[in-house]
């Protein structure tokens, strides 16, 4: 019986964390966020690196593409580019020398995650929730060794930056 119990109560242990995820911090700071970084250090959120991004039909997406050294999202059925700069370059050993995709390196996080097919590392699915991103003073001050393709939220401009290995690119909606 107390076998059963345990494992009925770590059942719904992972059942909760699937809907709602705090990194660096106890916990979400609202129901409406599915992932939340902590802002208490300056660090980022890295996207993921991508070779090839021709099998990615998912609106929504973010990476960084090692092609051309940009930060993307797609929108449409089309790559935006989040990076202005023309001219980055990127020292791609951080991801390490094997770059082939491992299909079952996922994450889902929402109630139905365990039951997703959308392809991807980290999958966001809940259709009412959303992810904060790491809050940073400042990102091109105060992250001293930022990496290609990482986002974090400025909070003294009050916008989105992406870095894409050579200069920090601003985006206010």
């Amino acid at each position: 019986m107390k076998k059963i119990m345990m494992i009925l109560w770590a059942s719904g242990s992972v059942l909760y964390t699937q809907a709602q995820v705090a990194i660096g911090k106890p916990n979400v700071t609202n129901s409406s966020v599915s992932l939340e970084f902590a802002s208490t250090e300056n660090k980022g959120l890295i996207l993921p690196y991508n070779i090839n991004k021709s099998a990615i039909t998912e609106n929504g997406t973010m990476i960084y593409d090692t092609t051309d050294h940009k930060v993307k999202y797609l929108k449409d059925n089309a790559w935006f580019d989040l990076s202005v700069d023309t001219t980055g370059t990127a020292d791609l050993s951080i991801q390490g020398s094997d770059k082939t995709e491992q299909p079952g390196a996922k994450v889902s996080i929402y109630t139905t995650g365990n039951t997703d097919s959308t392809a991807g590392i980290l999958v966001l699915g809940d259709t009412n929730r959303a992810m904060v991103l790491p809050k940073v003073a400042s990102p091109h001050l105060n992250i001293i060794n930022p990496s290609p393709g990482m986002m974090v939220y400025d909070t003294t401009k009050r916008q989105l930056a992406v870095y894409n290995g050579t200069v920090w690119s601003f985006w206010k909606p």
